[in-house]
């Protein structure tokens, strides 16, 4: 009777739950896309409970669907949006509040008291992150102060903080439980000693009863409630999504970069076995726990890039389907001067600007909605070129190639742009899945299934390589001309 490694891939948009066998290759995938809500400019909600009944309904289907028993899953993985907000009820499991999405801007200007205070290089020297409203610190206090009863039941230990990890894990188990990777976007955490911090829980005004118990990556956590899959199947593996898909594109080495094109996007560079320090304003970050030994990354944070093609298509209407844009972007030979910076919520790394908004600048009228979305496409590749030029200035290392994944590295053409701005190699796994991937490898690695990091190493594998076209003078001044654009946007609302 053939096993299995059920991984759940918990998003920005959709839930997802995939099958993978021994081999690494999966055998099932479901999929529910599920609603946000932007309650105010600049707020971007979830419903816990859509989380939570979307990705159990795609994996009770995924599992009736492939006729596959719980007693075939050897374990389940939990790769997830990581710095989203979930504040809910200990004794009853029920939410209190929406959660706050990661994208979220509600707590800017908390963020900006604490930088005016001079908090931030304390912050940075322990989390290893910017102080910036993506991250969950801010957005716990918020919710402790504008639900009402919250701090008061927070004090008596009522309530439970988690990101959606945690909150996951606990509906499955009963476990308040999270893992370090995801426990060092909280801007709660010490990164170098990998414990909750004392000062900055007195400093956000956080009580410590609020947070869940910090686990490995990769090693049995619980197991699921019997009802739930018809017996009970292990919980094995945790991850950060960003975190998982670097270890399912075998980043296991340092110097190794991945490129993840999802909502976001999101450039990670294995820093190895100790906490990286940027000077460019990257993101020092757990990637794994393994075994009592900790893997450290080096992170660029793009808040736009698939959700900006979902922008083109729900709110202009240019196209019907997100994967119209390669074919409507290739009907322009280029973007005829057009610029798209797609700070709809801010900017990232390395600008870490939350008052910048989306600017859409060079436009004539001969401009057309090829030049538009072909612009947009262009902006996914300028902000991860971004990333690495800042790894670049903050390690010694070479790169050699970038391993991209994520839905829109189907897009050749916004694959081969991005080799030809990077200068480097953009390669395309088989398995393009890596998030999923991680999560069950971890999982796997917890239970036995698989022996060792170097066995499911072995089994990446290329699909395609994007070499780089472009000579030097011409990317510098492509690269010239958006840094131009990017100062367009800058400090717009505030």
């Amino acid at each position: 009777m053939s096993e299995y490694i059920l991984a759940l891939d918990q998003g920005t948009t959709s839930s997802r739950a995939i099958l993978f066998d021994h081999a690494g290759h999966p055998r099932g995938i479901a999929q529910q896309e599920f609603p946000q809500h932007y309650p105010h400019p600049g707020w971007v909600e979830h419903d816990p409970e859509d989380i939570w009944a979307s990705q159990l309904a795609v994996a009770q289907r995924l599992l009736r669907e492939q006729d596959v028993r719980a007693s075939q899953v050897r374990a389940i993985g939990i790769a997830n949006q990581r710095e989203t907000t979930l504040l809910w009820d200990r004794r009853t499991g029920q939410a209190v509040a929406p959660a706050i999405v990661w994208q979220d801007r509600r707590t800017a200007a908390h963020c900006d008291r604490l930088r005016e205070e001079g908090h931030a290089p304390a912050i940075h020297a322990a989390t290893g992150l910017e102080l910036d409203p993506y991250f969950s610190a801010t957005k716990l206090a918020w919710l402790l102060d504008h639900v009402p009863g919250a701090r008061a039941k927070a004090e008596q230990g009522a309530l439970c903080f988690g990101t959606v990890d945690s909150w996951l894990a606990y509906r499955l188990t009963g476990r308040h439980v999270t893992d370090a990777s995801n426990a060092s976007r909280t801007m709660l955490f010490n990164i170098h000693d990998l414990c909750w911090d004392d000062a900055l829980l007195a400093l956000f005004g956080i009580p410590g009863s609020l947070l869940p118990e910090v686990v490995g990556s990769s090693g049995v956590i619980g197991h699921t409630h019997a009802d739930l899959f018809g017996a009970p199947i292990a919980l094995a593996g945790i991850a950060g999504d960003q975190q998982a898909a670097t270890f399912g594109q075998a980043c296991h080495r340092p110097g190794m970069v991945k490129n993840t094109y999802g909502t976001g996007c999101f450039m990670l560079m294995h820093a190895g076995s100790h906490a990286p320090r940027s000077h460019n304003r990257l993101l020092s970050t757990v990637g794994w726990r393994i075994d009592a030994a900790t893997d450290y990354l080096l992170e660029g944070s793009v808040f736009m890039a698939g959700a900006t093609i979902q922008w083109l298509r729900d709110g202009l209407g240019i196209i019907s389907r997100s994967d119209d844009v390669e074919a409507l972007a290739q009907t322009v030979p280029d973007n005829g001067g057009v610029y798209l910076v797609p700070a709809f919520a801010g900017l990232g790394a390395p600008h870490w600007d939350p008052y910048a908004r989306g600017a859409l600048v060079g436009m004539t009228r001969g401009t057309t909605r090829g030049h538009i979305a072909r612009a947009a496409v262009e902006a996914i590749a300028y902000q991860s070129a971004e990333l690495l030029n800042a790894m670049r200035r903050d390690t010694s290392c070479e790169v050699t190639e970038i391993r991209a994944d994520g839905g829109a590295s189907r897009n050749n053409t916004l694959m081969q742009f991005q080799a030809d701005l990077l200068g480097v190699p953009v390669v395309r796994p088989r398995v393009t899945e890596t998030t999923a991937l991680g999560a069950a490898f971890l999982a796997g690695l917890g239970v036995g299934f698989w022996g060792s990091r170097e066995e499911v190493g072995a089994q990446w594998r290329s699909e395609r390589v994007f070499d780089p076209s472009m000579n030097n003078d011409r990317r510098a001044a492509l690269m010239e001309r958006w840094n131009l654009a990017v100062t367009r946007s800058l400090n717009w609302a505030v």
